[in-house]
């Protein structure tokens, strides 16, 4: 079945000196408020929609890789994702990085590098971006 997640930004202001408040409606979990300067600058506890892509995908990655771990026989017991979002004002977003930490009875550094680029070549996120340079380190922890 087929699920769809929405969530709804309100801006206020020119691109430079404007913000806005991003809501997540599905789940309910929170406003969060985006500027130009948290974005190109610093973060200045503002988010930027790259932070939301990073996390979007730190999330799915983890979720394919430990899907993938378990059909193989290797359950993971703990997996930590990190996702490096660059981006250059004036390009875009140019370049995604992930780093992921696991936990892995029985599995060795090369099986769990072979499962960790299947997942980052197939999870759900890395497939939307295909656009853009992803690039990953992984080892055991």
């Amino acid at each position: 079945m087929a699920t769809t997640r929405t969530a709804h930004t309100d801006w206020e202001g020119d691109l430079l000196k404007g913000s806005g408040l991003v809501t997540f409606d599905s789940s309910g979990i929170g406003e969060y408020a985006v500027s130009w300067p948290s974005r190109a600058e610093s973060a200045n506890g503002k988010t930027s929609p790259e932070e939301l892509i990073a996390g979007a995908h730190s999330a799915c990655f983890s979720m394919a890789l430990s899907h993938g771990l378990a059909g193989a026989g290797t359950p993971p017991t703990r997996l930590n994702t990190k996702a490096d979002v660059t981006f250059q004002p004036g390009e875009g977003i140019t370049g995604i990085h992930l780093t992921v930490i696991g936990e892995v009875p029985g599995l060795d550094q090369a099986g769990f590098e072979a499962a960790a680029q299947d997942a980052k070549k197939n999870c759900p996120v890395s497939q939307a971006l295909t656009g853009t340079t992803i690039t990953l380190t992984a080892k055991l922890g």
